[in-house]
């Protein structure tokens, strides 16, 4: 075998699981379905916030200490695409929160004439915001860096993969609900706007949990996301033109500019929701192979990416 661990799966949690590895000695390829460009990863707004993500104690633990790790990348942006910046958090209270939020510096509730819009109350913070596809190509370059090597190759079972590596490690997110099979995982869509920023810098969000329907801005580098949607078991793909009318209405309602502000494109992507929250466990293969499980992070795969490759990590080489 001339790889000690295939990772399957080449969005940010296979990516940065496939960088913990490999920076800890071991040979890693990476058998990845789609383009990093095309994967979820790449559609997510990707502000640092634990979001629609189970179980609660540990992710909190797991997006603490990717939260450490985004401080510093954040010292390299133009490379990294990992950048501070501020914002406002609507609708939410500290009290709400779990134990993280008091592990957060500079976190703080607002009082009512301070939240922007019609929201009586919400948080100030600072925050990684990432640009995902410039982070996407660095954590490539990374991997490389490293020794490891990514493949466009799709999986149609474990024992592919396990007849080349003595350990795989499944980070297919949503496809995980055929492959392993697992009846636990739902789609949860979200569509986006691409529009030109109007000179806005700071973020904003009014996402409650349980909604369909959310509120949210982040200014990435050319360009303002809109966002958006969290629509339970829904897997349609196709941007939906009312729905993004929708989006830049209730946007607007905050910021005025952006009603018109020029669109700049469309994007919806599947977060993969589970039962019972993210799995990271292992298993033995009929052939004597490991397989370690790595999927599940709902909407908040990147909040908790770091945190929880190092899990996977100990899994591996445990």
């Amino acid at each position: 075998m001339d790889s000690d661990v295939i990772v399957v799966g080449g969005g940010v949690v296979g990516l940065t699981t496939a960088v913990t590895l490999a920076e800890r000695g071991l040979r890693v390829r990476v058998w990845s379905r789609d383009p990093a460009g095309e994967t979820t990863s790449a559609v997510a707004g990707a502000l640092w916030w634990p979001y629609r993500i189970e179980p609660a104690e540990e992710a909190g633990a797991w997006a603490l200490e990717s939260l450490r790790v985004y401080g510093e990348l954040a010292r390299a942006p133009e490379e990294t695409g990992v950048r501070w910046v501020p914002g406002v958090h609507a609708d939410t209270v500290l009290d709400g929160l779990g134990a993280w939020a008091a592990r957060v510096a500079g976190l703080r509730q607002l009082p009512a004439g301070e939240v922007p819009g019609p929201y009586a109350t919400g948080l100030a913070a600072r925050l990684p915001l990432i640009d995902m596809p410039v982070h996407l190509a660095w954590l490539r370059d990374r991997l490389a860096a490293a020794g490891g090597v990514v493949e466009r190759r799709a999986a149609r079972g474990w024992a592919e993969p396990a007849a080349v590596a003595p350990v795989v490690v499944n980070c297919t997110g949503l496809a995980a609900r055929e492959l392993v099979p697992d009846g636990g995982l739902r789609p949860v869509r979200g569509q986006l706007v691409l529009v030109e920023n109007p000179g806005i810098e700071e973020w904003f969000t009014a996402a409650d949990a349980g909604a369909a329907e959310t509120t949210y801005f982040f200014p990435q580098p050319g360009r303002l996301v809109l966002g958006g949607t969290a629509e339970e078991g829904a897997e349609g793909l196709a941007p939906d033109q009312a729905t993004a009318a929708g989006i830049v209405a209730r946007c607007a309602r905050i910021r005025p500019e952006i009603a018109g502000a020029r669109v700049l494109g469309h994007r919806v992507g599947l977060r993969p929701a589970r039962a019972g929250g993210v799995r990271i466990e292992a298993e033995r293969l009929p052939g004597g192979g490991r397989l370690v499980h790595h999927y599940g992070h709902g909407g908040a795969g990147v909040t908790v990416a770091w945190g929880c490759a190092r899990r996977a990590a100990e899994l591996v080489t445990g």
